[in-house]
């Protein structure tokens, strides 16, 4: 795929991240794409799951800037960021395991007991909206199953499933074909192909090479917490930067 210049959904200035001595995200200015599939690669250690963190809330950055559509949201916290809408999943899957695969999705969006925050017509759309979703990702089978009880895969479908609920803008995915079988990572990759399509955003981080390279129009490399590379997958592929961060060459 070819780079994608255009309209920059989010962006960081000089984003940097500390824990003791180890500089997890070090002085990281970048810019994804409105309307596109952006990919975030890097070795282990390259401080992408870190960066995720400083931009969705969960940990707050030591310094620089966090933008969403030219509005400043350094350090806000996750729902406040989930309301300006971005939505996420985690490396580590999280569901509520004793939770219904259909509630883990009505829990994404309001309280406990939401008859008494919403009243009943409310919650019918909800769960009508839920349905929806499931049936798109595949899992409407199996709504009334704990979550505990399906596959690690279809637990990472489900993740995808509960951050759609709220109609996010731009969808952050962190490594979500990791431990997932071939045929959950191709129907993850059809479904993120569609609704890009139908536009949302999407930014993702993966070690699975030929998930991204298939599927990213623009790409941003990491290194020792910092880009290193931007560019179509094409491009970073064979910038000698990317080769010697990956292979020491």
């Amino acid at each position: 795929m070819t780079e994608a210049p255009g309209e920059v959904a989010l962006r960081t200035e000089a984003l940097s991240k500390s824990f003791g001595g180890v500089h997890a995200v070090n002085d990281a200015t970048t810019e994804f794409y409105q309307g596109r599939i952006n990919g975030l690669i890097g070795p282990n250690g390259s401080g992408k799951t870190t960066f995720f963190n400083c931009v969705t809330g969960m940990i707050p950055p030591d310094s620089g800037h966090v933008y969403y559509r030219d509005r400043d949201i350094t350090r806000w916290q996750p729902h406040r960021v989930a309301r300006a809408g971005i939505g996420r999943t985690f490396q580590l899957c999280r569901v509520f395991p004793r939770l219904t695969v259909l509630d883990n999705l009505l829990v994404a969006v309001h309280p406990p007991h939401p008859l008494a925050y919403f009243g009943r017509p409310r919650v019918a759309l909800l769960v009508e909206r839920a349905r929806d979703i499931l049936a798109r990702v595949g899992l409407d089978h199996l709504e009334t199953s704990e979550a505990r009880d399906i596959s690690y895969g279809q637990q990472k479908l489900l993740e995808l499933a509960a951050a759609l609920m709220a109609n996010p803008a731009m969808v952050m995915l962190d490594e979500p074909a990791g431990g997932v079988n071939p045929a959950l990572i191709e129907r993850i990759a059809v479904l993120v192909t569609e609704l890009n399509a139908e536009g949302t955003t999407f930014l993702v981080v993966e070690h699975n090479m030929e998930f991204i390279m298939n599927l990213c129009h623009h790409v941003v490399v990491f290194d020792r917490g910092r880009p290193i590379a931007a560019g179509s997958a094409a491009q970073v592929q064979q910038d000698p930067k990317v080769l010697e961060a990956y292979l020491g060459v």
